[in-house]
């Protein structure tokens, strides 16, 4: 009866009621979550690389460049006008796009924005904010590897 307080078996009904409910929705969250973190991609490490080999003095020509990879990143390594190497991220500081070295010009060169980099790495027109990080260049014999400076 509406306004009179509920007697005891309608009580123990609305408790019923509401275990069930909240023992249904326990139920359900128990199936469901292992099923959804099944289905969710294992978090993926960088890989850490800290040295790579890029190919031999006689595979880059003066003024040539040419990007690898280095770890999950590209890397570009020069060989410029005067014979000497230079090796670099190849991820622009601007907005994480990939450089490349233009002969042309004989910059380092970004195609989002028209960044242009020196062959230090320094920025010197466009919109990049800081200069590329730098890689050291070893000469082993013939062979070329760069490095993480640390």
């Amino acid at each position: 009866m509406p306004g009179f307080p509920p007697t005891g078996t309608e009580q123990r009904r609305s408790f019923l009621k509401y275990l069930l409910g909240g023992s249904f929705i326990a139920w359900l969250v128990a199936v469901l979550y292992p099923v959804f973190a099944y289905l969710k991609p294992p978090k993926v490490g960088e890989v850490e690389v800290s040295s790579i080999k890029v190919g031999k003095v006689n595979d880059f020509s003066p003024n040539s460049g040419k990007v690898v990879r280095f770890g999950n990143k590209p890397a570009i390594i020069i060989r410029k006008p005067d014979g000497s190497f230079a090796a670099f991220t190849a991820i622009c500081t601007h907005l994480a796009c990939t450089v490349q070295y233009r002969p042309d010009l004989g910059l380092i060169w970004c195609a989002c924005h028209n960044g242009k980099y020196d062959l230090n790495g320094k920025n010197i027109a466009g919109p990049p904010p800081r200069p590329l990080e730098p890689y050291k260049v070893i000469l082993k014999g013939d062979d070329i590897y760069i490095t993480r400076e640390a």
